[in-house]
């Protein structure tokens, strides 16, 4: 806070440069603007169908986000902003110019647009016209070109000087582009914006169905691609199908694995058959004796060449049988080769050639049926084995073109993947670039109103940003600057009390004995007053008798005026004074007053100095390089200081600066206290750090700090310490 009022106070310093420096540049600023023209502002609107989908045919069904409307958007006025669209409506005014339209030409030409030729005119036209349709700006390394860009430029009608009276924005979170513009004439201002506007429309249009074309002739190549694709892989298979005799390999595999199944159960029937007749014509075998079984055979051998015959046709049958798949058209034959087998087992039988004993015909008769049905079961079993391994070899002949057509059948269903995508894509784009969204111009721009005046504002403005500059200024000079100005500023510096400070005083001020008593000057008065309450520090803090000795960091601070004055301030209050010019290098108060007695021969002399109450008595010197103890040893100066302390109630000492550090402290080691002056707009050096801490090194010997020639401080009293940090 304390910072601020600092501040504060610098610039209540400088406060006539404050108000001179805006004043003169609000008066500038007042002529130059004076004679600018009056403006007027056309307003124009865009529908882009982003938002509002009002007009689309075909909307796509997930709706975009906010954001990614607004970079369209945005996307959108930039484009306007572009150089590129901006210098079709600087061809178009050039045009207006170099045709002649009356009603189009709003600005007096240039100098070199009045001095052209018609044969030159014709030539720019031509020029501007071709740059104009094919949407091209104008090259500056040629120079032809660069003298048209320089009268355009000219003109004002250059992209960046529109440009700088252009606005474009979006009008809240609508669908609308809003499009402003300033000029000095109402036509003008609603030319430019409508021109605008139509370029841009129509340089968006022919971009939109540019891209659109673009796309749709990609995804139809990309479709037919596909398509190309699958049809090869199809054709492929078929071909492998037609190669290798494939009709339909799952359903082929079923039947021969149904065939196989079957013919299996078949051959475990027979296998059954076989074991259970050959059980059955043992058994009947064991019941002839020998003799009767050789009766029965050799009465029977015609008979039973005609059953053998029989039995093998029926044999071969059967085998014809089993391979072609048990067609039922030789099952009929089996069956009427098997019924005339058992006619010729009957005739045998009528024939009475067995032995009239013989009540075994019947199991004769059973034995010669099983025997055919035993040959007939052997010989399926065999038929039908050999027609399970040709099944066999057959079903392993599946198993590589299975592999093989289940490659191709899967390349084939991925190529049907990617064509219907692509299909799907080029529908999709062709149904939504088949009723495209243009950009509209919905309302056009009239000649624009007459704006405000903007000439107040700008004296206005001129007068504040001058003002700001200067404060901005000043608060960079105390930013940087270190001097130290105010008493709070010394206490925290040197960590010291400040007892108090003294005003700058003129040049003509006279501040000796006589003057303080004889001068009523407004700043002398409070100078005294000043140096009043600096008086009553020093004298609260020991009682009186006491030897005060006056140091500082450096000549020039006005040490010696605030010795004379502390001097007249104790004496109001009627004490005995004595003042020791104690600085030999630079002894001010001896030459302002010469006829004062020299503390040389004082020293070494046994003289005494009357005093009396109220009164001011002065000790000077001869000056030179000597110091206080070459004139006499410490114990003699010593006793000659304590006969000046009974004969005077205040002793003060005007010592050297500390530059000389060793003849201020021979003066300080003789001294009560010691007081340190600084003068205000001095900043502490880093070699003045080590005197400070000298100083501080004397404890409570050292009383403090008096800030001089300070300006512009309300006037105070009392002891200034440094703030206490909680």
């Amino acid at each position: 806070m304390s910072e601020f009022v600092q501040f504060l106070r610098l610039l209540q310093r400088n406060k006539v440069t404050l108000i001179l420096v805006p004043l003169i540049t609000v008066i500038l600023c007042y002529f130059l603007v004076r004679r600018l023209p009056d403006t007027f502002e056309s307003h124009a609107r865009i529908a882009t169908g982003l938002v509002d989908k009002t007009d689309q045919v075909v909307t796509k069904a997930k709706d975009e986000q906010d954001q990614q409307i607004a970079r369209k958007f945005e996307s959108l006025i930039q484009v306007m902003r572009l150089k590129r669209t901006i210098d079709q409506v600087s061809y178009r005014l050039l045009l207006n110019h170099l045709k002649g339209l009356k009603d189009s030409t709003w600005r007096e030409p240039v100098k070199e647009l009045e001095s052209m030729s018609k044969a030159d005119k014709s030539k720019a036209i031509a020029l501007i016209t071709q740059k104009y349709k094919n949407r091209e700006e104008l090259f500056l390394s040629k120079p032809y070109e660069n003298e048209l860009n320089n009268i355009i430029v000219d003109m004002g009608y250059g992209a960046n000087a529109l440009r700088e009276k252009l606005i474009i924005y979006r009008t809240g979170v609508g669908d609308y582009i809003d499009i402003e513009f300033e000029a000095e004439n109402p036509e003008l201002a609603a030319y430019v914006i409508n021109t605008l506007s139509e370029e841009f429309i129509s340089d968006n249009s022919t971009r939109v169905v540019g891209n659109n074309k673009k796309t749709i002739d990609f995804l139809q190549r990309f479709m037919l691609q596909k398509l190309s694709a699958l049809n090869s892989r199809m054709n492929t298979l078929r071909n492998f199908k037609i190669q290798n005799r494939v009709l339909n390999l799952n359903e082929q595999a079923k039947s021969i694995y149904g065939q196989m199944a079957d013919y299996e159960t078949r051959r475990e029937v027979a296998q059954k058959d076989i074991v259970a007749l050959a059980a059955a014509i043992n058994n009947i075998d064991k019941k002839f004796d020998p003799t009767e079984r050789k009766y029965f055979e050799s009465a029977l051998t015609g008979i039973n060449q005609k059953i053998i015959a029989s039995k093998s046709n029926l044999r071969a049958l059967n085998e014809r049988y089993v391979v072609s798949n048990f067609d039922q058209r030789l099952k009929f034959s089996i069956d009427s080769l098997r019924n005339q087998l058992t006619e010729e087992i009957d005739e045998a039988t009528d024939k009475y050639a067995y032995n009239p004993m013989a009540l075994k015909q019947d199991l004769v008769t059973q034995k010669l049926q099983m025997e055919i049905s035993l040959e007939l079961a052997k010989s399926s079993v065999a038929s039908i084995q050999g027609e399970l391994n040709r099944l066999n070899r057959k079903f392993d002949g599946l198993v590589p073109n299975e592999a093989t057509i289940q490659e191709y059948e899967t390349s084939i269903d991925i190529a049907s993947k990617e064509y219907i995508e692509a299909l799907q894509r080029y529908n999709e784009a062709s149904l939504e670039f088949s009723f495209p969204v243009y950009l509209r111009l919905i309302e056009r721009a009239m000649p624009g109103e007459v704006q405000a005046s903007k000439k107040m504002v700008l004296v206005v403005l001129s007068g504040v940003i001058s003002l700001t500059f200067c404060v901005f200024v000043f608060f960079i000079l105390y930013y940087i600057d270190k001097s130290i100005r105010y008493p709070l500023q010394l206490a925290n510096a040197t960590e010291r009390p400040v007892l108090g400070y003294l005003n700058a005083l003129d040049k003509g001020s006279n501040v000796s004995l006589s003057g303080m008593n004889a001068s009523d000057d407004r700043s002398i008065r409070l100078y005294k007053n000043l140096v009043r309450s600096i008086r009553y520090e020093l004298d609260n803090e020991i009682d009186d008798p006491k030897i005060i000795a006056v140091t500082s960091l450096s000549q020039g601070v006005g040490k010696t005026s605030f010795v004379v004055a502390l001097a007249w301030a104790f004496s109001k209050i009627n004490k005995s004074v004595l003042i020791i010019d104690g600085n030999f290098g630079q002894p001010d108060i001896s030459k302002l007053n010469p006829d004062s007695s020299q503390i040389e021969s004082f020293v070494k002399s046994n003289t005494v100095i009357e005093a009396s109450a109220g009164q001011i008595r002065i000790l000077g010197n001869k000056g030179g390089d000597i110091s206080l103890l070459e004139l006499a040893d410490e114990k003699a100066v010593g006793d000659r200081l304590q006969v000046l302390k009974t004969q005077f109630d205040i002793i003060l000492v005007e010592t050297d600066s500390l530059t000389a550090m060793n003849k201020a402290k021979e003066w300080i080691t003789f001294s009560d206290r010691v007081v340190a002056v600084f003068a205000a707009g001095r900043s502490i050096s880093d070699e003045d750090q080590s005197k400070i801490q000298y100083l501080n090194n004397l404890d409570a010997k050292f009383s403090g700090w008096v800030l001089t020639n300070t300006e512009d401080i309300p006037e105070q009293a009392g002891k200034i310490g440094k703030p206490v940090e909680v």
